[in-house]
């Protein structure tokens, strides 16, 4: 009783119980590539639980000490305090181990789901108006889960962490004007620098992830505030929403997507070693890995620095030295196209409408050719990341994999978008793609669901349109 009346008291006050209803009822479209976005918000909640539990075990200090743990192979030899409690974690922590290659894989999926959820964006038209800000948070978000990572794997300080750590060094130093002081500001001084990695842990545990707490907190709020889009279909138009309401059906479905990307990457980190520093041994400046490669999200980078031709420019007093264009202007390119891509097209097309129903992939050529060359172009970089091990399986000289790729990374971007160009023409032409009016969605269950802009009244009781085993396609009418 002093409950309800607790409740009735706020209720009263705020409204919670309608802002509830509403909130309950909204209406959210039933494909599958819409849960792309879930699975990168479910891997980050995976990755603060398995972070803040690896966070009591980890010293991040580049102080000197002797190891004496369960790794006997290690046994007596000298390392940094980070990699000391590294090797801890995993051989003398309960259940060390597990959460930190549960943590590693979680932030491959989690950078994976984001660039899965901007292709899907990119090649639907998702990114036009009104939705142009949730596409700069988005991108946002990748830039941000990219250093993060970065920065994540950099903190056990073993040799090829540091490897790593080094060529960021080199990057930093070849920026011009600037680059200097950039270095020595982030590293503390020259490489290798005592206070690198006390800030790259400030950096991985707070900075960013608050800022990215941030920005995913605004990107829903966005997509709360617009309705979300719809791919066609018969009863689908600018206007409405067609799909389960959150309650209980997308809730019941969200639920059981988190506990399947729990338990496979659970499994991930139980049963597939991944990053076992143990084996790379301590940072030694004067040493440095073999077959050495970054995790994906960073190989194109490495990929460029790889097979990119040395050119180095002299511009009066400064020069530009040949990293600064594989590893500074290639991603700055990037991610500037990246940011403006909404509003480039908008310009070359002149379409400035809103859009809240989604494009088919072949019905725009143009789009659909250069998301895919350009996709071909980093997947070339990626692996270029890996040329030395490309030239040791085939058994080919290095420099023979490297001029390959030199041209592949050309060419085949080329070839692939206009393949693409002609394909998405010809399925065009072809007459087999239905109108976008004819198409309908598989049936989502026994229901008829209403329209989401119907659902901010109060809600109509929903007609059954077939019996418990389903049948029947959604109703966009409101009884």
């Amino acid at each position: 009783m002093l409950i309800r009346r607790l409740w009735q008291w706020f209720d009263e006050r705020l409204g919670a119980s309608r802002f509830a209803r509403h909130s309950l009822n909204k209406v959210f479209p039933d494909q599958w590539s819409f849960m792309l976005g879930e699975v990168a918000l479910y891997c980050f909640v995976i990755l603060v639980l398995t972070g803040i539990y690896l966070t009591f075990f980890f010293s991040a200090s580049s102080r000197e000490v002797v190891y004496h743990g369960n790794y006997h192979p290690l046994n007596g030899v000298r390392m940094s305090e980070a990699y000391e409690s590294t090797i801890r974690i995993s051989f003398d922590v309960r259940a060390g181990l597990v959460m930190r290659q549960i943590h590693h894989w979680a932030a491959n999926l989690f950078i994976a789901a984001i660039v899965a959820h901007l292709c899907r964006i990119f090649f639907t038209g998702a990114f036009r108006k009104p939705r142009e800000i949730n596409w700069i948070i988005g991108v946002t978000l990748l830039l941000l889960a990219i250093v993060n990572g970065f920065a994540g794997y950099s903190l056990p300080d073993d040799l090829l962490s540091g490897t790593g750590l080094r060529i960021a060094y080199s990057i930093a130093l070849s920026i011009p004007v600037i680059g200097t002081w950039i270095a020595f500001l982030t590293f503390g001084g020259k490489f290798p620098a005592t206070d690198i990695i006390g800030r790259l842990f400030v950096i991985h545990i707070l900075l960013v992830p608050l800022a990215i707490m941030a920005l995913l907190g605004a990107h829903l709020g966005v997509l709360w505030r617009q309705k979300h889009t719809q791919f066609p279909g018969r009863g689908r138009r600018e206007d409405n929403v067609v799909g389960s309401r959150l309650w209980p059906t997308y809730a019941t479905k969200s639920v059981g997507l988190f506990a399947i990307i729990l338990g496979v990457l659970s499994a991930l980190g139980g049963l597939m070693q991944i990053n076992p520093v143990w084996l790379y041994g301590p940072f030694r400046a004067p040493a440095v890995t073999t077959a050495a490669q970054p995790d994906w999200y960073m190989g194109w980078i490495e990929g460029a620095l790889r097979i990119t031709p040395p050119f180095y420019v002299h511009l009066g007093r400064y020069d530009v030295p040949e990293l600064f264009w594989p590893a500074v202007a290639v991603p700055g390119v990037t991610f500037l196209l990246l940011y403006m891509w909404p509003f480039i097209e908008a310009r070359f097309t002149r379409d400035h409408e809103a859009h809240h129903v989604l494009d088919n992939p072949s019905d725009r050529p143009v789009r659909t050719a250069i998301g895919v060359g350009v996709l071909t172009f980093y997947i070339v970089l990626l692996f270029a990341g890996g040329d030395d091990i490309i030239a040791e399986v085939m058994g080919v000289p290095i420099y023979t994999v490297v001029n390959a790729l030199r041209v592949l990374v050309i060419v085949l971007p080329i070839a692939t978008a206009l393949f693409t160009w002609k394909l998405c023409r010809d399925i065009r032409a072809s007459g087999h793609v239905e109108a976008a009016e004819e198409r309908v969605e598989p049936p989502i269950g026994p229901f008829q669901l209403p329209a989401e802009e119907e659902l901010e009244r109060e809600p109509e009781p929903v007609t059954r349109t077939g019996g418990f085993s389903g049948g029947g396609d959604p109703d966009t009418s409101g009884h």
